[in-house]
């Protein structure tokens, strides 16, 4: 099969899976506390939340949302770091997509919290890894566990041994040396 071949293929299964829930993470309660420490539980009422909680937003640095202002990066007060998004705001919107019953977007904002801490190139190598053939599954299955040691990413740790199962089912992997 060639790649064109393999991609529409891919593409077919995940159109037909569209609106489906066949991830196998878990939603949170709507009571659970936030694994990412998130102030307040939000809904979709907040959002939103730059417009009806500003004051729960910060970034990554720590930086207030009121903080960020032309005039701050004009004079170069605020630096590229001060533009990554706290874990915080990624839970707060994930409780927004979970009121709104969007449950995949939800897992998808807590998986990018997670991802936060992990240095990018170590994302783009995660990404690059995830690719098909690419990767045995016990390559894959270790990246997990370095993933979980080394960064607290329990949910992405799951997702890619997830993924390492099911291209061994699909006969996607790397064939072992």
């Amino acid at each position: 099969m060639d790649s064109e071949e393999l991609i529409r293929q891919i593409m077919g299964e995940v159109m037909a899976n569209l609106n489906q829930d066949n991830v196998a993470f878990d939603k949170l309660p709507a009571a659970a506390p936030s694994t990412t420490g998130a102030a307040h539980r939000v809904d979709k009422s907040s959002y939103p939340l730059g417009e009806k909680v500003p004051e729960q937003i910060k970034s990554a640095s720590g930086r207030a949302l009121s903080d960020f202002t032309f005039d701050k990066v004009k004079s170069g007060e605020l630096t590229a770091k001060d533009f990554r998004i706290a874990p915080e705001t990624l839970e707060m919107q994930a409780q927004v997509a979970e009121s709104a019953d969007r449950d995949a977007l939800a897992r998808n904002l807590r998986r990018a919290a997670e991802l936060i801490q992990v240095p990018d190139e170590e994302v783009l190598d995660v990404y690059n890894v995830l690719r098909p053939y690419r990767s045995t599954k016990a390559e894959l299955y270790a990246i997990a566990d370095g993933l979980e040691t080394k960064y607290g990413c329990t949910i992405n740790a799951a997702f890619i041994r997830e993924a390492a199962d099911v291209y061994e089912k699909r006969g996607r992997l790397k064939a072992d040396a």
